[in-house]
């Protein structure tokens, strides 16, 4: 059922407000079905937000979650992968599921960090806490599916702690010329980078893992030093996810949108069909030659990002349905480079699989008791 607001004229001939149920098992089929598929843009909201399709609520629809059905429906189709970034569709779910796989992606992959640093010797001009965090926030490429989680509790050892150290300090150059001012060439080592932390390996670490840990970036400046100051530090890397700090968090950004979908209602020839291209994204519109005219045509609803200049345009905002589809999700997951998206993306399914395991798991021990 959905509610609606009417005016209806009472006694007296006086306007009154009437909330008015409306059956959607009575509605056009083809508000139906766009009811079922689409979000729908307007002017000045958006319809069909939230999910109606559930069992019984449509006349002659069977909604009732089906095994054989979903595997049909259900697909992801990779558009784009590199070292770093990942862009693919998951089609056929619900925005829950979708969702949770986002949360899962930014939230409870694990990965490696540093955890805790030991200062032996800092005269810089950075505080020591200060020093420490932005070591933690440093990505660190090293699997964590070779080591285990690490409690309060536990001794760092080689199955659950990386250890990095870095030691280093500034000196002037003695061949610097006279009348320079540039410190690149009037001090070594005055700026500290990511890649001066070297990675010491502990007990049998460096026999049993074929690894190179080191951070993923070798160009993350540190700290700036001058002659005499120094850095002396141990750094203990351990397993965690990003729901207990974001230093955990696998990836730079994890996203998703509903694919567009943008009809044109009437041809648009003309002038209006280069104003018509102008209100979208580029690619989105083109206009072509046809018997002479220009006619516009959607080329790529998918590069659409929905600014909605379109309703700027009184004349033109008539002929165009901005719209999604439902079920059609585009995800981007863009890695920190700790591991490469499509293995946290599978890393993420799987830890989706275990809590829907753990939560049937819960329903057959109620249903024992």
């Amino acid at each position: 059922m959905k509610s609606s607001l009417r005016l209806r004229r009472g006694r007296g001939g006086r306007l009154r407000l009437v909330w008015k149920q409306v059956d959607a098992k009575m509605a056009a089929p083809s508000s139906v079905e766009e009811m079922r598929s689409r979000v729908v843009l307007d002017e000045f909201g958006v319809r069909n937000v939230h999910t109606t399709d559930f069992p019984g609520n449509y006349s002659g629809y069977d909604d009732a979650w089906d095994k054989q059905k979903f595997e049909k429906n259900f697909r992801v189709d990779v558009i784009h992968m590199d070292e770093s970034m990942l862009e693919f569709d998951m089609v056929g779910i619900d925005a829950a599921i979708a969702n949770a796989f986002r949360r899962i992606l930014l939230a409870e992959v694990p990965t490696m960090a540093v955890e805790k640093v030991f200062v032996y010797n800092n005269t810089s001009i950075v505080q020591d806490e200060i020093l420490a965090h932005r070591l933690g926030l440093i990505p660190i490429r090293a699997d964590p599916r070779l080591f285990e989680y690490k409690s309060e509790e536990d001794e760092c050892d080689d199955i659950n702690t990386l250890q990095f150290q870095l030691k280093i300090k500034c000196s002037r150059n003695p061949h610097a010329v006279k009348e320079s001012s540039d410190p690149n060439e009037l001090y070594i080592n005055h700026k500290v980078y990511s890649k001066h932390m070297e990675w010491v390996p502990l007990g049998s670490q460096a026999d049993n893992m074929n690894a190179n840990f080191r951070p993923v970036h070798d160009d993350i400046l540190i700290a700036q030093l001058r002659p005499g100051q120094e850095i002396d530090v141990l750094m203990h890397c351990v397993k965690g996810i990003g729901k207990d700090h974001a230093k955990f968090s696998p990836v730079a950004t994890a996203s998703y949108r509903l694919l567009p979908d943008i009809t044109l209602l009437q041809p648009i020839e003309g002038e209006a069909a280069e104003r018509l291209k102008k209100c979208f994204s580029s690619g989105v519109i083109e206009v072509q030659e046809v018997k002479g005219k220009k006619v516009a045509r959607v080329a790529n609803a998918r590069l659409d990002t929905f600014s909605r200049e379109i309703f700027r345009h009184d004349d033109l905002k008539s002929l165009v349905r901005l719209a999604r589809v439902r079920d059609h999700y585009i995800f981007s997951v863009e890695s920190t480079g700790v591991l490469p998206p499509d293995v946290l993306v599978s890393e993420a399914i799987k830890v989706l699989m275990g809590k829907c395991q753990r939560f049937l798991d819960e329903l057959k021990s109620i249903q024992k008791k």
